[in-house]
């Protein structure tokens, strides 16, 4: 199981009052929800093997050097005068809590994985690619989908729609949604557009027009020369757009499609449970951050897949 770590820890800030607060009145909404959601998916989908990834880098420079609209609309407003890469835009009250995460996820035996220059979608892409086993991506990130792949069972649990709603998504469960195929999705994805990464798409192609040129074409670059192509039978409008935007199609598939071939440091994901040190560990951190259930719920939960 592969946690993409981040949009799980935002989902759980956003899900859980602020007013769940440590005893020393720091908000610890997100560590608790956070824990309270590897509790559900552990007892769920009984892995055997979780990481925690992360984003060492949100915002990769060489992603914004294809494309500089690349998640602008996230760079916080005011940035450290002695460090000159952009930093995400998130919630005060969220921040200190992002320290205490990593903490109790290593207490409980979970490896945080991220990569330099790279976010944790790249993780997460060259780990779900190089795995000898089945493998669970839980996110809320569409981009995903391009990694799923029944022939090695390569599954999304998306996490778009909550927690309680979680769907497990396969090659026919992205193609009724979306008539493109897990390895067509990047190219889709490029044509779309998505407002919450910055990305412009081509103006004037929705889903459907991305969906039904791919059935057609069958990938980016048969549609790229399609429109170069006075001969085909490319409806004029769409080769105008396509032209149009040669550009930006000529870099946007190396910003959308995921990275999968990072070289990661060494980690043991295997559950694991019971040392005098990390019952002791667990204590500590349950006692100094209020985390009292929560922490106990996904104990137990991980306790049963050792």
């Amino acid at each position: 199981m592969l946690l993409d770590t981040a949009g799980l820890y935002f989902r759980a800030f956003h899900g859980v009052p602020d007013t769940v607060h440590a005893p020393n009145g720091m908000p610890v909404n997100a560590v608790r929800g956070l824990l309270d959601m590897i509790a559900g998916l552990v007892t769920e989908f009984q892995p055997s093997e979780i990481v925690a990834c992360w984003d060492d880098d949100w915002r990769p420079q060489w992603r914004v050097d294809l494309i500089p609209t690349y998640k602008s609309h996230r760079v916080a407003a005011i940035q450290p005068v002695d460090d000159g890469h952009p930093i995400e835009e998130v919630p005060d009250l969220l921040t200190p809590q992002i320290a205490v995460i990593r903490e109790v996820l290593g207490a409980l035996g979970i490896p945080v994985i991220g990569a330099p220059r790279h976010e944790a979608d790249d993780v997460i892409g060259t780990l779900a690619s190089n795995s000898p086993h089945p493998v669970d991506v839980v996110t809320g990130d569409r981009d995903l989908f391009q990694l799923i792949d029944d022939s090695r069972e390569v599954r999304v649990i998306y996490t778009g729609r909550g927690m309680a709603r979680l769907e497990a998504l396969t090659d026919a469960a992205l193609e009724a949604r979306y008539g493109v195929t897990p390895a067509q999705y990047a190219d889709f994805a490029a044509l779309r557009g998505d407002a919450s990464d910055g990305l412009p798409g081509v103006p004037g192609v929705g889903e459907k027009t991305a969906a039904s040129l791919l059935s057609s074409y069958g990938s980016l670059d048969g549609i790229v020369a399609a429109a170069a192509d006075p001969a085909s039978v490319m409806a004029a409008s769409v080769r105008a757009r396509m032209l149009a935007a040669a550009d930006y199609l000529t870099v946007a598939p190396a910003v959308v499609k995921v990275v999968r071939d990072l070289e990661l440091p060494g980690f043991d994901a295997r559950i694991r449970f019971g040392t005098p040190e990390r019952t002791a560990e667990l204590h500590r951190l349950a006692t100094e951050w209020g985390l009292g259930s929560s922490l106990e719920r996904a104990r137990v939960a991980l306790a049963a897949r050792a």
